[in-house]
């Protein structure tokens, strides 16, 4: 019998690949999930593979969590609201279950002593990506102002006043939270590691890039910007893009990122490191639009380009994914331009119900949106 992981959050769109990849790596496996609503709908049970044993409950009930706990060698630690618009507004939400969360489980591997505990961070985390100047000397302080925004600059600029130019965003560049949800997150990812330098176990965080794949919450408008192109496709709807489109971003297959997963359980460097999971790859969001639109039949119906900016967002952030290659020998297998047609097979078998459009509004009714 192989070793015993605990997946908290096993049952959402990255838990169930993480589940099934631990699985078929000869690892036993218990999850611990909430079938929140807004991702889950009205499941009354818990989707995913039956090879696991299954915790339905919050993270934050200790009871629940020190059961899910039994004889497990190893954690995975998903459990997290996600979402940077929603998190503007419902703050308690997001630092209850996110913070409040880790804290519980945490406190209770005092008492249950493990090997190791893989937490799940955020891209987020950085704020804007790493930029250069014209000279090519890195920056890595770029910011919007808000005077800019609602003139419709997107760009950062240096202090005089000169637009930046992306570059791959590396574990280097310092954290800059521009949203709720990051500042959760990377209370998450510090927490666990603060706890392995206190305690005897090992301990890693990996920063997600943008995740996709089959599996995600079609109807959560606060999901990942695959899903929400693909729902407003699927109901014969354009694509809402914020901003004009042009901001970059980094897209990871889901079986990659499980992967991720598990070669961070079981490489002995990895303890102790943040790493970036990313596909290494740049994408604008409006090739991305396109690149879905084409995929499900659909290349005539253009985004709508809003030409407006929510808060919290950033304009480029994308991965560089050495250190991941280094210390975990993780190599992207799925590029988005070869993995959108399988992407868009299933959400052609899966109801999605557009809620684009109610997110919009309840961002723009908060004056979330400029």
């Amino acid at each position: 019998m192989g070793k015993k992981a605990l997946i908290t959050g096993g049952c959402g769109f990255i838990g169930r690949h993480v589940t099934e990849e631990l699985l078929d790596n000869g690892y036993s496996v218990s999850v611990l999930d909430s079938l929140v609503e807004q991702v889950h709908g009205d499941e009354g049970s818990p989707p995913g593979d039956r090879r696991a044993e299954y915790y339905l409950g919050d993270v934050r009930d200790p009871q629940l969590v020190r059961r899910a706990l039994k004889n497990v060698d190893l954690v995975v630690h998903l459990a997290a609201e996600v979402g940077v618009g929603q998190s503007m507004y419902e703050i308690s939400r997001y630092v209850g279950a996110n913070d409040l969360g880790t804290a519980v489980l945490l406190e209770c591997l005092i008492d249950h002593p493990l090997e190791r505990i893989v937490v799940a961070s955020s891209m987020s985390v950085y704020g804007e990506g790493a930029y250069e100047r014209e000279d090519g000397e890195r920056y890595d302080r770029a910011s919007r102002r808000k005077e800019r925004l609602q003139a419709g600059e997107w760009d950062p600029v240096d202090g005089a006043g000169r637009v930046l130019s992306p570059i791959a965003t590396d574990e280097e560049k310092p954290v800059d939270l521009a949203s709720i949800y990051a500042l959760t997150k990377y209370m998450q990812e510090r927490a666990v590691l603060i706890f392995g330098q206190a305690y005897p176990v090992e301990t890693v965080a990996l920063r997600l890039f943008n995740v996709f794949g089959p599996g995600q919450a079609l109807s959560n408008p606060y999901t990942g910007v695959l899903a929400n192109f693909a729902s407003r496709l699927a109901n014969g709807e354009p694509p809402l893009i914020f901003e004009d489109g042009r901001q970059k971003r980094d897209f990871v297959h889901v079986r990659d990122v499980a992967r991720a997963f598990r070669l961070a359980l079981e490489r002995k460097s990895a303890d102790g490191q943040v790493i970036n999971i990313g596909s290494g790859n740049a994408y604008s969001i409006q090739q991305v639009a396109e690149l879905v639109a084409g995929a499900m039949g659909l290349p005539d119906l253009e985004p709508e380009i809003l030409n407006k900016a929510r808060s919290g967002d950033i304009r480029h952030c994308f991965a560089d994914i050495s250190k991941a290659q280094e210390l975990l020998g993780f190599e992207p297998e799925r590029r988005l331009e070869d993995a959108v047609g399988e992407f868009a097979d299933w959400v052609r078998t899966t109801g999605a119900v557009d809620k684009a459009a109610q997110m919009r509004r309840q961002l723009e009714e908060r004056g979330l949106v400029s």
